[in-house]
């Protein structure tokens, strides 16, 4: 994929992460250096934290953090040749999508216009799975505390992909949120978008943030909607998805705090993760056996 190279690594991991449930084998997208020196960059703080929590082997994990900090010195990424041949090209003019798209029931190919869709009921909704970052949980939970019809006509269940994202929104308030409106939030994980740890009631209609919508995988008999976690919160205060304009009119409301809504877990950001990895000391031998590569 190109075109879109000022992409946040968390924003290139959904367009990449959902290439296997669009048939393709891999994905690759041509990213700038800096969204890739600024993931990374939060990535070794991470890791060190990590180590000072006992997570995992602390020599694999240094291992990694040296790997990282060495592409740091001299970052260079691999690009195709200039006179490269495809199969096949795609060009995709953005300013012609004006409305959100969604893959119907129960092909994560049978992709769809919020307008052929629009109206549909709406039981159950899933925000969660490896496709959202922090960012969509804080938009959900902004769109949530501005609804103002009280308890949902939907089962909304929330699940964050990890524990930092769950501790940072839990810190800022959102899991209140969730907690007021009667939202179900999950372990922190893959929770509806495993298919065989919680499930929906059977035959309901969902809207769900998750890769894949395949038959009876959320719920026996359910019909799936794959959407984003905007759209997802929007039905669940709705009960249906609703139109093209009814999405927009409850888009402008997060769109003007959107500087605060999308901000990313930086970790060499946040101070708890500052101090813990600043406790701790790569080995000796591993900075060693790294520095040739």
């Amino acid at each position: 994929i190109e075109g879109l190279s000022q992409l946040k690594c968390e924003q290139a991991f959904e367009l990449s992460d959902a290439s296997a449930e669009r048939s393709a084998a891999g994905c690759t997208i041509k990213l700038d250096k800096e969204p890739i020196i600024e993931y990374l960059e939060s990535n070794i703080v991470m890791l060190k934290w990590m180590i000072s929590e006992g997570y995992g082997d602390e020599r694999t994990i240094s291992r990694r953090i040296v790997a990282m900090e060495k592409w740091l010195e001299n970052p260079q990424l691999m690009e195709a040749d200039p006179n490269a041949e495809y199969a096949a090209v795609i060009d995709i003019d953005m300013n012609e999508i004006t409305e959100p798209i969604l893959c119907a029931p129960n092909d994560p190919d049978d992709a769809r216009l919020l307008s052929e869709v629009q109206d549909t009921k709406i039981d159950e909704v899933f925000i969660g799975s490896c496709m959202t970052n922090i960012g969509h949980f804080r938009a959900a939970g902004k769109l949530l505390q501005n609804n103002s019809q009280g308890a949902l006509p939907t089962r909304l269940w929330v699940a964050p992909p990890t524990k930092m994202d769950a501790a940072q929104l839990t810190a800022e308030g959102y899991y209140s949120i969730y907690g007021t409106v009667g939202a179900r939030t999950e372990m922190p994980g893959c929770s509806l978008c495993m298919g065989n740890q919680a499930r929906v009631a059977d035959k309901a209609n969902v809207v769900s943030t998750s890769t894949r919508n395949f038959p009876n995988r959320l719920g026996k008999g359910a019909d799936v909607f794959l959407a984003s976690a905007e759209l997802a919160a929007i039905a669940s205060i709705m009960g249906k998805l609703p139109t093209p304009e009814e999405y927009l009119e409850a888009m402008s409301f997060v769109n003007t705090t959107a500087a605060d809504t999308y901000r990313y877990l930086n970790f060499d950001e946040l101070p708890d993760f500052i101090k813990a990895a600043d406790t701790v000391n790569i080995a000796e031998d591993i900075k060693a056996d790294l520095k040739n590569l």
